[in-house]
């Protein structure tokens, strides 16, 4: 990989037709927020999983039908509680030709777990150890079950051992179908050629170029003029404005992932948002129909759970309800008076975000609260600040997705938070309830099915009597195509197999 943003250029310009738009054989992605690394330890946006997969692999990956299909495994099955028996696919190589190994499984879940603040690590109850069995066979030993380990495995990514590191990779092998030819982590972008020892069926197009594009604006007339031939994250008046446009496709699917104004729960005690009758009360300040229907333009649904009801395993668990009278009500009960929150996100955290910022901010004004915003721009620290290491806040605009498409997944990311995680800062905000993350962490290892739904069924009411969120919301995903981009499978995700992606034109 090169870091300089001049060895990209030539090779951008090669692969561009006369016009500036993609050659014939040149995919070209816009995304909203900067891919700093080809690696997910740490990476929270969805749109990144299509690139980075392009690249690395797990033994394992989520169909579009939510169900985990093998990929470096060709074989994956629970052969005791907790246990399970894993092959390596025979001839499955890195992009310089040199074998997938055992260790190197076992180095990525290691490194996996000991990163700082990592994303993955969150899905887990706790990290399997790789005992090896032969040269590609080994098992997966946990101490309770984990009944979803192949959903979950999914998200490991595989690089070669030796060049593993506890922190997002910017260089290295994978065993994908592309390899990266120029790279510029400043400004996120990569161009990619096929990889020529890949051991599976070759991709069907043979360079693909990422871009970084945070203005929304200028996707949309990037893809309307044919530079570009894929966006994502845009807001419903762009989706309705390219949907009657000639050589444009949108594709529009329920997601697996929870936006949501989430609470900062490490205030100390005697804080009014310590206090979760306050939380509660602010919640009615919200007018949620409102920001579904007029800012958001009905391309979201207002949650009605802790996760997304789509989910497997997902149960209603109420709803927010809009009545200003009673939050001032409630707020004046409680003795709370010129309360004022500091509510903080990140651009593109969400399609309409500042909107949705702009709208909290008189809402809540109604009922006497004042409000200040920041916004962090992509690639900023923003990460410190939701560890509590930079600065105070109250509530956050973020999102929170299932990779696996289980409602466990977002259970064990976001609520199931110890104090010995605090420690390290990897709880999900702050959240720490011994006694919930115990019900989720005992759901998780129930391996009867029916049991293991009832069981987190009850989480998800326990969760919800804490309030956690001042308000939630489920979008959908909407990808933007140029009609010469076929074969797009998208994943409710978020992310695309890359490899069977075909150019028409």
């Amino acid at each position: 990989m090169t870091g300089a943003g001049a060895a990209l250029a030539p090779l951008l310009n090669a692969c561009a037709g006369p016009t500036g738009t993609p050659g014939p054989g040149t995919l070209t992605l816009a995304l909203n927020r900067s891919l700093v690394s080809l690696d997910n330890k740490l990476n929270q946006f969805d749109a990144a999983v299509t690139v980075q997969r392009g690249v690395r692999q797990g033994l394992t990956v989520v169909s579009p039908d939510l169900k985990p299909r093998l990929v470096l495994a060709d074989r994956f099955e629970l052969t005791a509680p907790t246990q399970w028996t894993v092959r390596l696919r025979e001839g499955v190589r890195y992009s310089d030709g040199s074998p997938v190994t055992i260790e190197d499984v076992s180095t990525a879940l290691k490194m996996y777990k000991q990163v700082n603040g990592s994303f993955i690590a969150g899905f887990f109850p706790e990290f399997p150890t790789v005992v090896p069995v032969d040269d590609r066979t080994f098992t997966l030993q946990t101490s309770r079950p984990i009944p979803v380990l192949d959903y979950l495995m999914a998200n490991i990514l595989i690089t070669p051992a030796a060049a593993n590191r506890p922190e997002e990779l910017q260089s290295g092998l994978g065993t994908g179908p592309y390899v990266v030819r120029s790279s510029s982590r400043g400004t996120g972008d990569y161009t990619f050629a096929v990889n020529d020892n890949y051991w599976g069926t070759k991709p069907n197009v043979p360079n693909v170029q990422v871009r970084f594009m945070p203005d929304e604006s200028s996707r949309v007339v990037s893809l309307r003029s044919g530079e570009v031939d894929v966006i994502d994250s845009i807001t419903p008046d762009s989706a309705d404005q390219l949907a009657g446009l000639p050589g444009v496709r949108i594709t529009r699917i329920p997601s697996t992932r929870i936006n949501q104004l989430f609470y900062n729960f490490r205030k100390p005690a005697g804080h009014p948002l310590a206090d979760v009758r306050v939380r509660e009360a602010l919640t009615y300040a919200i007018d949620g129909r409102a920001l579904v229907q007029d800012v958001l333009v009905g391309s979201v649904t207002q949650a009605d759970g802790v996760v997304p009801t789509g989910l497997a395993g997902a149960v209603k668990t109420g709803e927010y309800v809009y009545d200003p009278a009673q939050a001032r009500q409630r707020l004046d009960a409680l003795g709370v008076r010129d309360l004022e929150l500091k509510i903080i996100w990140e651009t593109g955290e969400f399609a309409g975000d500042t909107s949705v910022m702009e709208a909290v901010v008189q809402m809540l004004g109604q009922v006497g609260v004042r409000v200040q915003l920041q916004q962090f721009q992509p690639g900023g620290d923003i990460l410190s600040w939701r560890q509590g290491k930079a600065g105070d806040w109250d509530v956050l605009g973020n999102g929170f997705p299932s990779p696996t498409g289980l409602a466990a997944s977002i259970l064990q990311g976001m609520y199931a938070g110890t104090p010995e995680k605090e420690q390290t800062r990897d709880t999900y905000q702050g959240y720490v309830f011994p006694e919930i993350a115990a019900q989720i962490i005992t759901a998780s290892a129930e391996p009867d099915s029916a049991r293991r739904a009832q069981l987190l069924g009850e989480a998800q009411r326990a969760v919800w009597a804490t309030w956690p969120c001042l308000w939630a919301f489920v979008p959908n995903v909407v990808l933007a195509t140029r009609s010469r981009v076929g074969d797009v499978s998208l994943v409710p995700t978020n992310s695309y197999d890359l490899a069977s992606t075909r150019l028409e034109g």
